[in-house]
């Protein structure tokens, strides 16, 4: 067996930068394609394809969060300033924000669990795709992800869900380290060592 260590070496410093420390520049266009391409290279039972992309780009940004932050407002109106601040700027923190939606739906052989599996699946391939386009990137799924008020808004349909807003930009920061799991407390072995 192969082994490609620079595969390794990345999945074993694989970080997300926070969407708030990403700037300019964004992918282009042919880059944003090239990464929803990669994206879409996930496991996916029966080639359903359970899943679709909204790109949020340029001034829409601005305007469907100053949207959003109307609905959070209309929601907690003693919200504080500096949170009035994060409601106006939910998709504007990066220079793109991918929408990935679960399009998950019955079927007769497919179970919807498997389905919405693979629209996270993508959401991790879309990380490791801009990653390597040299963009950072984050993988968030805010309170607008589980609104359906918001979903008109930000070009959900009605029956999908949002498996995760992808934003993706230039690192204005180093990525920092934060605890992972202990394997001794989330794995078990069964069977004997081959």
């Amino acid at each position: 067996m192969k082994t490609d260590i620079r595969l390794i070496d990345y999945l074993s410093n694989r970080r997300s930068i926070p969407a708030f420390q990403m700037g300019a520049p964004g992918p282009g266009q042919a880059e944003i394609e090239s990464i929803l391409r990669l994206a879409s290279r996930v496991p996916d039972h029966g080639k359903l394809a359970p899943w679709r992309f909204i790109v949020y780009r340029g001034a829409e940004r601005e305007r469907i969060s100053a949207e959003l932050a109307k609905i959070a407002l209309a929601d907690k109106p003693d919200l504080s300033a500096d949170m009035i601040t994060v409601e106006n700027t939910r998709l504007s923190r990066a220079p793109v924000v991918v929408a990935v939606v679960s399009t998950a739906a019955p079927h007769v052989k497919i179970p919807e669990w498997e389905q919405l599996m693979s629209a996270g699946a993508v959401c991790l391939n879309m990380l490791m795709a801009a990653n390597a386009h040299g963009y950072a990137s984050n993988w968030l799924t805010e309170w607008y992800a589980f609104d359906e008020r918001a979903y008109p808004l930000l070009g959900v349909k009605p029956g999908e869900k949002v498996a995760g807003f992808i934003h993706i930009g230039t690192a204005m920061v180093p990525p920092t380290e934060r605890p992972r799991p202990d394997l001794k407390e989330i794995v078990s072995w069964v069977g004997e060592a081959g």
